[in-house]
């Protein structure tokens, strides 16, 4: 594995600057996982969110892969506790009527069992709530966990607002060592409350990086990038994303395509060249 295929988060999580996301795979789920870890993917992203996630067939791929003598410290493994208005009423992995905390231990509880682990690398809040100070309970439910060991650090996903992030950031004990959030246009690519993360040492991970954003990949800058590095644009990309700090999530079900993530770390784009590929963040 090259040297510069992982960083190290402000609470000392060794994190590959690349991660398989694991949402909307269902039944594939497992031995997409398997294949990703195969190819050397060592991060993987889900969610104890029956509705989009398949937590379980996640389980099962890594502890194929553990079968094979792969060590469990070499997988970065994420999940997240979602909010009730984030599931699907009939598969809500906890006790609708339990306390906010109890909801968060329950979920945390059942990832535990569906990823076949002791701990996590990651738990993360799947969205903000509504109410901050249900937002707050919610957090200090991860913050037990994070304390009694079951996690090594926490996270939010889905925060589009700076104004709420500066305000749990502000009244929190532990703070989030990640923020992941889809990567597009309609927020102006998050600048703002990149620039927050990059002060506060959170490590900023995109999603929906290529599918949100196919007039980038269009453009003249990555065609002509990729040209000379004779790589794709989608390559091109998630390399400019991880040499200025940015964690992508890909969700690819072709093995061609984990290969071609995980090679981006063969080439690196010059400080004039990802000025450019910048620009059009703008």
């Amino acid at each position: 594995m090259k040297q510069d295929y992982f960083l190290t988060s402000a609470y000392g999580v060794r994190m590959p600057r690349i991660i398989y996301g694991t949402a909307w795979k269902q039944e594939r789920t497992a031995a997409l996982v398997e294949q990703a870890i195969e190819t050397g993917f060592r991060g993987i992203d889900t969610a104890c969110q029956p509705k989009h996630y398949n937590e379980i067939g996640v389980g099962e791929g890594v502890a194929a892969c553990l079968a094979r003598g792969l060590e469990r410290a070499e997988i970065y493994l994420q999940t997240k506790f979602t909010p009730l208005n984030g599931h699907d009423p009939l598969r809500v992995p906890y006790d609708v009527k339990a306390s906010l905390s109890d909801q968060v231990a329950q979920s945390f509880q059942m990832s535990l069992k569906n990823l076949q682990t002791t701990y996590l690398d990651s738990l993360v809040l799947h969205s903000p709530l509504a109410n901050a100070r249900d937002m707050l309970k919610v957090w200090q439910a991860l913050e037990s966990i994070f304390h009694d060991g079951g996690t090594k650090q926490l996270g939010i996903s889905n925060c589009y607002d700076l104004k709420q992030l500066e305000e749990l950031y502000r009244t929190i004990d532990v703070k989030p060592a990640v923020l992941q959030n889809r990567f597009y246009a309609d927020t102006q690519y998050d600048l703002d409350i990149r620039d927050f993360c990059r002060h506060q040492q959170i490590i900023y991970q995109s999603f929906w990086t290529l599918t949100a954003n196919p007039n980038i990949l269009a453009h003249a800058t990555l065609q002509n990038l990729a040209t000379k590095y004779r790589r794709s644009a989608a390559q091109v990309f998630y390399r400019y994303l991880t040499q200025i700090g940015i964690i992508p999530l890909t969700g690819t079900s072709s093995v061609e395509h984990m290969r071609q993530d995980l090679a981006i770390f063969e080439f690196a784009l010059t400080a004039e060249e990802c000025a450019g590929v910048k620009m059009l963040l703008y």
